[in-house]
């Protein structure tokens, strides 16, 4: 039972919902103060993106702010060491990283990244890069580190590969509001029927991103999810708090209140 296990079965019992919020490792500020505002503000599990310099499926926003992070000298090892930090200092939410396969080939391939990241004190990871079939091995680095690791079901994914994926994940299935790239939309997404499909092949919570950015959106989503995940929102909004000189956690704190509001 890893961590995400937990506050999902604890939600679950309650019937209560989760709000995932995803970050950029160092940027733009460290992660101990960020985590903590999001904590504060109603957060179960973060989603830390290990800054890339070529991310899949990120938009302007997500794709500007790694950028930034990587001027600025971030590494795996620097997030790493502020995970670290956090944890000593208290941070008690579930942490996911959301990394790049290039990059856990490069940092002591997958049970070498899957070790560093559990001494840490991640709690998942999230690979959004690896198909399926060339999985296995990241996956079970991560169950021997003691990680969940989760892969991600699109909207287009055929049935019988959804079922495969969603069979091949621990901790929860990522499922893919929208196409595309991440970035903020106007609608909510229409979630009903894939999440549906992905209940009858598998008992794992479900968490929906891609576009989501409102309240109001994460109303509609854990009405049939059990997660709701806001990436570039968020990050928009903490960018914007640095640019201003506004305390970037407790700008963490305050958005991170508001879209629990969905809940």
């Amino acid at each position: 039972m890893t961590r995400i296990n937990t506050i999902f079965a604890e939600l679950r019992s309650q019937g209560r919902k989760a709000l995932m919020p995803f970050v950029v490792g160092g940027h733009p500020v460290r992660l101990p103060g960020l985590l903590g505002g999001l904590e504060r503000g109603g957060a179960s599990i973060v989603e830390v993106g290990i800054p890339f310099s070529d991310p899949i499926a990120d938009g302007p926003v997500i794709a500007a702010a790694m950028h930034k992070a990587l001027v600025a000298g971030v590494t795996p090892e620097g997030v790493f060491s502020q995970v670290r930090e956090a944890r000593d200092g208290g941070c008690g939410v579930g942490l996911v990283a959301m990394v790049s396969v290039s990059i856990v080939h490069r940092c002591g391939g997958p049970a070498g990244f899957a070790q560093r990241a559990a001494a840490a004190g991640f709690d998942g990871l999230i690979v959004p890069d690896v198909p399926l079939e060339e999985s296995g091995p990241v996956r079970e680095a991560a169950a021997a580190a003691g990680l969940c690791c989760s892969l991600l079901v699109a909207p287009t994914t055929p049935p019988k590969r959804a079922e495969a994926i969603a069979q091949a994940c621990t901790g929860f299935v990522y499922l893919l509001a929208r196409s595309g790239v991440t970035g903020e939309q106007q609608q909510s997404p229409e979630v009903a029927g894939p999440v549906e499909r992905l209940r009858a092949v598998t008992d794992l919570p479900i968490a929906v991103g891609f576009g989501i950015s409102t309240p109001g959106h994460v109303r509609d989503v854990v009405r049939h999810a059990d997660a709701a995940i806001v990436g570039s929102a968020m990050v928009r909004r903490l960018e914007e708090a640095g640019a201003a000189g506004e305390d970037v956690p407790q700008a963490a704190e305050r958005f991170a209140t508001h879209l629990t509001q969905g809940l």
